[in-house]
């Protein structure tokens, strides 16, 4: 059994700014405690002649070749475009202006 009290999980509810009633306080408290006593479990079968690892296989990057390709015209590109101007997609401000 950890060392998770109702005291201590108000104390973390006051640095992570929540409100918690007693309701919530007694669920969490067995909650933490529970995880907090599984990752010692875990803590117990973890050995340092045991390599960490973050996947139980080996991963390989697979990139395909990197070849130039059939391009479209600037005219393609803006055909069903809303509003365009001077071969630019025209499109709303999303930054207001400073007011003065």
């Amino acid at each position: 059994m950890s060392e998770i009290t109702p005291d201590l999980v108000r104390h973390l509810g006051v640095l992570a700014r929540i409100q918690l009633d007693d309701a919530e306080v007694t669920r969490l408290t067995g909650e933490l405690d529970a995880i907090v006593d599984n990752i010692a479990k875990v803590g117990q079968v973890a050995r340092d002649d045991v390599p960490a690892t973050s996947h139980p296989i080996a991963l390989q990057n697979v990139f395909r070749p990197d070849e130039v390709g059939t391009m479209l015209t600037t005219e393609q590109a803006l055909q069903n475009a809303p509003d365009a101007d001077g071969g630019r997609f025209r499109v709303t401000a999303i930054l207001a202006e400073e007011e003065q």
